[in-house]
């Protein structure tokens, strides 16, 4: 059209500005609807942020309130636990008190058994006062190392009942820091003046929890919290328990060892004309033993002198040249022969040891039983007089002591 010199035809003209109208009123109607969409664009938009923002808000609100609830459970948990660690601290108090109370009793008994250690042959025997004074010396020490025990087991309680605490303060800290930024971030709006964009915060932490699992983290806090707490006033019972029955065994053995005193002092008059007969029977059996290790000894002589001949052989015959070096059958029966031979020496020489350890044995019970006939009143001096004389010191009930 550019290019033509000729004129228009009249069609031509009516239909060029036909078309310009028709486009016209085209471009005015698609501006037109343009205009309305927009509109209506903005008016759903602005809709839908109040919308999304009253949602925000109200989520932001139960999360709030979700955040309150455990936290006050967090709060009250973490007062019982610290308050019933307290507690446990006065029972570990209680048990300090009743282990040191044990030193006395247990510093008469360990006196006692030391003057009977005194005791001149034959005399220091093992006698029903022994066996009462040692099992109340293992008694006290079963009481000891129950008390040390108990008072690990209660400072291992009380660092756990710390140690959940920390945990409960520590997530009742992150609570209190969460509620005031979601308390925080409630009161933004579009009117703010420290609103911006974060383009950045929108995507999600790898590292961030699940409401699940956030609940959940609280709720294994308080569990724990609870079994701690159950674990320590179980202990307290136990506490009290111990230290009751201990004072009661305490009591009852005493008891005992004072009647077992008693009595031996009674039989130590009696024991003199039996010591002597033993002292008898001692002399011969010390006789009888020396005899035997004279046996003894030659028999290892003479058994050494076999186990040469047959070690001289074997060393000779090891001297064979050649093919001549054979095993046969006397070769087998030397060995088996220095086998033999050896093992009767080490039996007579185990035995030999033996008879002369019960040679010695017998000496040292012959010298204490000559001993004990000229100390019985030694003797009946050092249970009487020292003995049950040292023991009015022996503190009465362990159980009063760990309230002082």
């Amino acid at each position: 059209a550019g290019l033509r010199t000729a004129k228009y035809h009249l069609p031509e003209w009516h239909r060029r500005n036909a078309s310009v109208c028709y486009e016209a009123y085209t471009a005015g109607e698609q501006a037109e609807r343009g205009r309305a969409e927009a509109k209506h664009l903005v008016k759903h938009a602005a809709a839908s942020a109040q919308r999304a923002q009253g949602y925000s808000k109200a989520t932001l609100g139960q999360r709030l309130q979700d955040i309150h609830f455990w936290r006050v459970e967090l709060q009250k948990e973490i007062m019982e636990l610290d308050a019933e660690t307290n507690l446990l601290a006065a029972q570990k108090l209680r048990l300090e008190r009743a282990l040191d109370a044990t030193e006395v009793p247990y510093s008469v008994v360990i006196d006692n058994l030391e003057c009977r250690e005194r005791r001149q042959p034959p005399d220091l025997v093992i006698d029903e006062v022994e066996k009462q004074l040692m099992k109340e010396a293992d008694l006290i020490r079963d009481i000891r190392d129950l008390l040390k025990r108990t008072i690990i087991q209660a400072a291992t309680q009380i660092r756990s009942n710390r140690i959940q605490k920390e945990n409960c303060e520590l997530d009742w800290s992150d609570k209190v820091e969460t509620y005031n930024i979601d308390d925080k971030c409630i009161g933004y709006c579009t009117d703010s003046t420290n609103v911006q964009y974060h383009p950045s915060s929108v995507k999600f932490e790898e590292n961030a929890s699940t409401p699940k699992s956030w609940a959940q983290f609280s709720h294994d806090n308080i569990s724990r919290a609870e079994q701690e707490k159950l674990a320590s006033v179980q202990l307290r019972s136990l506490i009290s328990n111990i230290i009751h029955d201990a004072s009661e065994d305490l009591r009852m053995q005493r008891a005992a060892v004072n009647e077992a005193f008693d009595s031996h002092c009674r039989e130590l008059d009696d024991a003199k004309l039996r010591l002597e007969n033993h002292l008898q029977q001692i002399l011969k059996d010390i006789g009888d033993e020396e005899a035997n290790i004279v046996n003894l000894k030659k028999a290892i002589r003479d058994k050494e002198a076999f186990l040469k001949v047959a070690h001289t052989r074997l060393y000779d015959r090891s001297s064979r040249p050649n093919v001549e070096l054979c095993r046969d059958e006397p070769q087998f029966r030397l060995v088996n022969e220095v086998e033999e031979l050896t093992v009767f020496l080490e039996a007579l020489k185990r035995k030999l040891m033996e008879s002369e350890q019960n040679l010695k044995n017998l000496e040292e019970t012959r010298m204490k039983l000559e001993k004990e006939i000229a100390v019985k009143a030694n003797s009946i001096f050092i249970d009487r007089q020292k003995c049950m004389g040292y023991r009015v010191r022996y503190p009465v009930d362990l159980e009063v002591a760990s309230y002082k």
